[in-house]
């Protein structure tokens, strides 16, 4: 073994001569690889609250309401990418537009709901309440929703849900045969 003067020499001999069992703890200087969706997560979050931080006076994330959602949201229109066309243009609602217009560029509707997906989730992560999630709040849902209807008129191209599968659940015996005998109902999931 090394004396302590020598600290560090011959470490290299040792763990190339013999192998060791112990496996090495992770550095915090290299964390594990994130995933797409979680580094996307994690720069909106920092975006945001980056956001709110550069406000007059500053905004701390606790006493974020939905009006510092739909400002946050507004701004980033400045980034956008998306022709939307306003009502007095004369390519209003056509789906491919023969020429160029003054019209201004926008966030797509798309990347401002997973937007708010991503920064939803990252709130409740970074200890936010669910039941005081601003991201998930009717205010953001309305505006989103109206987004996402100007945005398919100016282009022309109608938004449409896309439908959900039926499922059909697997019935069982006891749906099916004995239904008296366990005095109660499964259907209580169904409306009513």
């Amino acid at each position: 073994m090394a004396s302590p003067s020598n600290k560090g020499k011959g470490i290299a001999e040792v763990s190339s001569s013999q192998p060791q069992p112990q496996p090495q703890p992770q550095s915090p200087a290299n964390p594990p690889a994130l995933s797409r969706y979680e580094s996307q997560k994690r720069r909106d979050w920092n975006t945001f609250c980056q956001y709110l931080r550069n406000q007059q006076p500053p905004v701390h994330i606790s006493q974020c309401g939905s009006n510092h959602i739909l400002d946050f949201l507004q701004y980033l229109d400045q980034f956008g990418k998306t022709k939307v066309h306003v009502h007095g243009c004369v390519f209003f609602g056509q789906v491919e537009p023969s020429g160029q217009c003054n019209c201004p560029l926008k966030q797509a509707w798309g990347s401002l709901d997973a937007l708010i997906g991503r920064l939803r989730a990252a709130y409740e992560e970074n200890g936010g309440l669910p039941e005081r999630n601003p991201f998930a709040g009717g205010g953001i849902r309305v505006f989103l929703r109206e987004v996402r209807d100007s945005q398919a008129k100016a282009r022309g191209v109608p938004y449409k849900k896309r439908k959900k599968k039926k499922r059909n659940p697997m019935k069982s015996s006891h749906d099916v045969g004995d239904a008296g005998t366990t005095g109660t109902s499964s259907s209580s999931n169904l409306p009513s």
